[in-house]
């Protein structure tokens, strides 16, 4: 098991989605997509720009990975599809890319990552699915705007600080720290799928 943290600039429910009974991860953050597995937690930590620096704005644990094809047919996720002009849930939906082709081809609804009307984002729809891999969580903990404060323990674990002052996300930590990390989760009362 490991633990990547990393620092979320904007947070309106996009990435991640914490909505509908699941928290996903199918847009930015490449490299944690790439290379998370099952089992692994990612932890997204506040920043200046959101006034929540520093502090734990949500965590997820792994528990499934699918391709943007199979993330857009399957019917457990029909409702993380953006809908405009409807609450902010549905606006932000981060289920929006069909017919991927990694570096060649996707289709993106109008969403958070299109452009105005609807138009199609070609940087977006490049960066988005150069990863065909879409995060899934069945337990995970999300705080949004009430972000909480980071425990002493994992801001000085051994040398190891899980709060990220960079762009970018960190996962090379001591082996027992994510253990600690779980365990720490585990205190709350974690969301599961419905």
């Amino acid at each position: 098991m490991r633990l990547f943290s990393y620092k979320v600039a904007r947070d309106f429910g996009f990435a991640p989605n914490p909505f509908f009974g699941y928290c996903t991860l199918a847009n930015c953050m490449t490299q944690i997509r790439r290379t998370a597995n099952l089992g692994d937690w990612i932890a997204g930590i506040g920043s200046q720009s959101n006034k929540l620096n520093e502090k734990l704005i949500y965590a997820m644990k792994v528990s499934e990975t699918l391709t943007f094809d199979e993330y857009f047919n399957d019917e457990r996720f029909q409702r993380k599809k953006p809908k405009q002009g409807l609450s902010l849930r549905q606006a932000f939906g981060d289920n929006i890319y069909y017919n991927v082709i990694p570096g060649e081809f996707a289709e993106q609804l109008d969403s958070h990552h299109s452009l105005s009307r609807g138009l199609l984002n070609g940087r977006n729809i490049r960066k988005d699915t150069s990863v065909n891999r879409v995060l899934i969580s069945e337990k995970f903990l999300y705080w949004g705007d009430q972000a909480i404060e980071v425990p002493e323990l994992f801001r000085a674990y051994n040398g190891y600080d899980i709060v990220n002052q960079r762009q970018g996300h960190k996962c090379r930590f001591p082996e027992a720290l994510p253990r600690e990390f779980e365990v720490w989760m585990n205190s709350f009362e974690l969301s599961t799928a419905e």
